[in-house]
């Protein structure tokens, strides 16, 4: 039976709950992390630590290290965290850990990887040294991003103490519009509420988030963590086990596909928030325009008139003029990836914009996939053909250029990108990025210019 209080409890209350070991009156408290993940870039300076301060690692079964961060996108060029690699296969070796290696079938981007093999579930507590940890959030997850000294204290504990955050809830209204997807909502999001009014907070994506797919709300919730969100969580639902047992290969625990349990990891019919607001889904495509992910327009605005300091600063970084429109604004590189959108739904909707075309002249295209789960699902479906065919490169699985990693992009070059942030110099110097959807950033390499993607789609919605 519920407990009395259950239809007054959010779905964070519910997870927080599970994992609290001791709470403290100032609320401060323990929390009991049940998978945690580490990547290539941070494994070596962490795992030095613990053996400079003589620690074990209590549960080794319930860590994972990823190579992600330090995979070269193209093998035939120079890649300088090669040691990196190294040093996190030497800490698997050396602490009996599982590590997902370049090459593995399982290894991918952690958030990408973690959810799709099955590491981590619906329910679970997650943390990671990566700020985008809460992606998990779209499988009902409870994700939090690190230190890496607060990871050694997990990894030698299983334990985290960590403030209560406030809560909110976004409810979504209204529906997908044609050539409008998750990261469309999510960017608009960013510039309705900017970069401020969910910090530090637990947010909670409601009303039409359960309509979109596992891989859009998972794009919901990496984008949470630009919005300032501690973490981010849509409530799951029979879809997600049906996504983690279809690529993972495994059957869940009976107890989880239970109706009344999975029915439960909701938040309560009188739950209250500390801040509870609603966002009407775009009616169509965005993209940024500045140096923010908050600065952000619909594909056929213009924009804005640079009356403060901080918007003008943006415009003379991004060479735009102000009140004027994006659309045909001549494009250099294009790249589809990351962990925010590099998942097989990414993917597919960008190839049904390149089927049968090819990607302009003088625009270097770049794909990379999520996982080697991603490519292989791709290759199979002949998704990874049409990339070629239409003059995309496919780059190796990994983080690649959403953190300056891959090939250097020459200085003031335009890039559209599916990545999560936008800030100066974050792709290469002087580089100037617009943050779209996959859609977008095909059409842009079709057109070779920043273009509206519904003009391509003939009427049709992906």
């Amino acid at each position: 039976m519920p407990s009395p209080d259950a239809a007054s409890r959010t779905l964070f209350d519910i997870l927080w709950s599970r994992h609290v070991v001791r709470e403290e009156a100032n609320g401060k408290t323990l929390l009991y992390i049940d998978r945690t993940v580490i990547d290539d870039v941070r494994a070596p300076f962490v795992f030095a630590n613990m053996k400079r301060r003589d620690l074990n690692i209590r549960h080794p079964e319930l860590a994972l290290l990823v190579q992600d961060h330090a995979v070269a996108t193209f093998p035939n060029i120079s890649n300088p965290r090669i040691e990196f690699a190294e040093a996190t296969r030497n800490a698997a070796r050396e602490f009996g850990l599982r590590l997902f290696d370049v090459g593995a079938p399982s290894q991918g981007i952690s958030h990408v990887a973690a959810p799709e093999s099955g590491f981590v579930i619906p329910g679970a507590s997650y943390i990671s040294v990566d700020s985008h940890a809460p992606t998990v959030g779209g499988i009902g997850a409870l994700g939090f991003g690190c230190g890496s000294t607060e990871m050694e204290h997990v990894l030698a504990t299983q334990c985290v103490w960590m403030q209560r955050p406030k809560q909110a809830r976004l409810t979504l209204t209204g529906g997908l519009a044609t050539g409008v997807t998750a990261k469309d909502i999510v960017l608009r999001a960013l510039a309705v509420f900017g970069r401020e009014t969910f910090a530090g907070m637990a947010l909670e994506f409601a009303g039409a988030a359960s309509l979109l797919s596992v891989e859009a709300r998972m794009t919901l919730c990496n984008m949470a963590v630009e919005m300032g969100a501690r973490t981010a969580l849509v409530a799951p639902d029979d879809s997600v086990i049906d996504w983690i047992e279809a690529r993972a290969g495994i059957h869940l625990a009976s107890e989880l596909r239970d109706a009344q349990a999975v029915s439960s990891l909701c938040s309560g019919a009188s739950a209250v928030f500390d801040l509870d607001v609603t966002l009407e889904c775009p009616d169509a495509p965005q993209i940024t325009w500045g140096t923010s992910p908050a600065q952000v327009m619909a594909i056929d605005g213009v924009t804005p008139r640079g009356e403060d300091a901080t918007t003008t600063r943006a415009l003379a970084y991004m060479d735009l003029a102000p009140d004027t429109p994006l659309l045909g604004k001549k494009v250099d590189y294009v790249f589809i990836g990351s962990c925010t959108n590099a998942r097989f739904d990414d993917l597919e909707a960008a190839a049904n914009i390149l089927r049968g075309r090819h990607v302009a002249d003088g625009v270097r295209a770049v794909v990379v996939p999520g996982s080697r789960a991603v490519e292989r699902q791709a290759a199979a479906s002949g998704i990874k053909d049409i990339f070629i065919a239409s003059g995309f490169v496919w780059g190796e699985t990994g983080c690649s250029m959403c953190a300056g990693g891959g090939e250097r992009i020459a200085s003031g070059s335009r890039v559209v990108s599916t990545t999560n942030r936008n800030f100066e110099n974050r792709q290469g110097p002087d580089v100037r990025t617009h943050l779209a959807s996959p859609l977008t950033a095909a059409a842009a390499a079709i057109a070779g210019a920043i273009c509206d993607p519904r003009s391509l789609m003939n009427g049709k919605s992906q």
